[in-house]
């Protein structure tokens, strides 16, 4: 299929090939098969950057493997209210965890050379996507944990809090940054030229491309399009290079062809936008390379990269108490012992074990999403002696 749609981009007049993107923010998620990771609030907990670094080198190769270079990875939101419905892409509450763990940039790009100059996007080989930090910026400080919503802070709230990660994904090499559906103190991100154009481009250099979410510029206003001439033409000229702009995209050539000839988008910002994109496709050796590579196939849902999603499991795992009594912990259980109970209904169903981003933008709510099956039930129950009884119910009452 991508390689379907790369065809159709060569064969137009310049010849430019595309790029194709999705969203592996946990392995290649959307793909039947492919190796499934910890979310990001798991990833937080395990405090180990390395393990993330290795997390998006296989999830690099897995999405590289389907012909796909570009993926909307990592979030780097810093959740500050659990109510938020992406806290779960969210690595932590802490600033200082988020920046330790866009280390998983160099997994997914590669590490640039010692001598590589700061803030220029990097893409280390065939095996390595684009990257996209996002969503730029404080989408997880919104007012009662509101998604698209209002931050409400004040300027060194928001370089003190929501901006380090960015500053540390720019510093490695990080090629693409998307800008968030949010606002701060009541103006919407897709229209912050002060934010977008002055701070990251200017002020930390930032010489990748700025993208925007998936109907971002739709959604500056409400209901959703209304007036959207003028949102593409706030939200171009305050700095978004590329638009993601599903499904209506005759509408935005109309359009945006018309604000160019009437002058109402200066050349000099087209320019900005194409330069660097072309930064970008030239760096990763797209045109050189455009197709997919079918070489890479056996590298997806490989036993190396099983094996290190469940060192990530292990290692994201948070024990808040263990029992009443310290001197006599209740874990770990006997694996010989009358009888278990297994309690919750995410105990023995794979797609709630997953959540979000797998297979489905929801998920599923089931155990037949992937080939892998081993919910927590079964697991618990090949782990046991055969004579302990494993008892399971989804909501246990004081007779279980």
């Amino acid at each position: 299929m991508v390689n379907d749609y790369q065809n159709g981009s060569l064969s137009s007049r310049l010849g430019i090939p595309m790029m194709y993107a999705i969203d592996s923010v946990h392995g290649h998620n959307s793909l039947y098969k492919a190796t499934l990771f910890p979310h990001n609030v798991g990833l937080g907990a395990t405090r180990d950057p390395e393990l993330v670094r290795r997390i998006g080198a296989a999830t690099a190769v897995e999405t590289r493997a389907t012909g796909i270079p570009y993926a909307f990875a990592p979030c780097i939101a810093v959740c500050r209210d659990p109510r938020w419905g992406r806290c779960y892409e969210s690595y932590s509450e802490d600033h200082k965890i988020v920046e330790q763990m866009t280390d998983i940039i160099y997994g997914l790009q590669g590490e640039p050379p010692a001598n590589a100059m700061k803030g220029v996007p990097y893409i280390g080989g065939k095996d390595k996507v684009v990257a996209c930090a996002k969503h730029f910026v404080g989408d997880g400080g919104t007012i009662r944990g509101i998604d698209e919503s209002n931050t409400l802070t004040d300027w060194k709230g928001l370089l003190s809090i929501h901006m380090p990660g960015y500053y540390h994904s720019i510093i490695k090499g990080v090629s693409t940054i998307m800008v968030s559906y949010s606002s701060w103190n009541g103006v919407k991100m897709h229209s912050n030229r002060n934010l977008v154009t002055q701070f990251l481009k200017t002020n930390l250099k930032f010489r990748g491309f700025v993208i925007s979410d998936w109907q971002g510029v739709d959604r500056m206003t409400y209901p959703w399009g209304s007036n959207y001439s003028n949102s593409l033409l706030t939200a171009i000229n305050a700095g978004v290079d590329m638009v993601m702009v599903p499904p209506n995209h005759t509408e935005f050539l109309r359009i945006m062809t018309s604000h160019v000839n009437n002058k109402l988008i200066p050349m000099s910002r087209i320019d900005d936008a194409v330069k660097r994109i072309l930064r970008v496709k030239f760096t990763m050796g797209l045109f050189d390379n455009p197709l997919a590579d079918y070489s890479l196939i056996d590298q997806i849902g490989t036993q190396a990269h099983k094996d290190l999603a469940r060192e990530a499991v292990r290692k994201s795992l948070v024990l808040l108490k263990n029992g009443k009594d310290v001197k006599n912990p209740m874990l770990p259980l006997p694996k010989k012992t009358s009888k278990i109970l297994v309690a919750g209904s995410h105990a023995n169903n794979l797609g709630l074990q997953c959540g979000g981003w797998t297979i489905t933008w929801q998920g599923l709510n089931t155990n037949n999403l992937t080939t892998w099956n081993h919910n927590i039930l079964n697991a618990i129950s090949s782990a046991v002696d055969p004579s302990t009884e494993i008892v399971y119910s989804a909501n246990p009452d004081v007779n279980h």
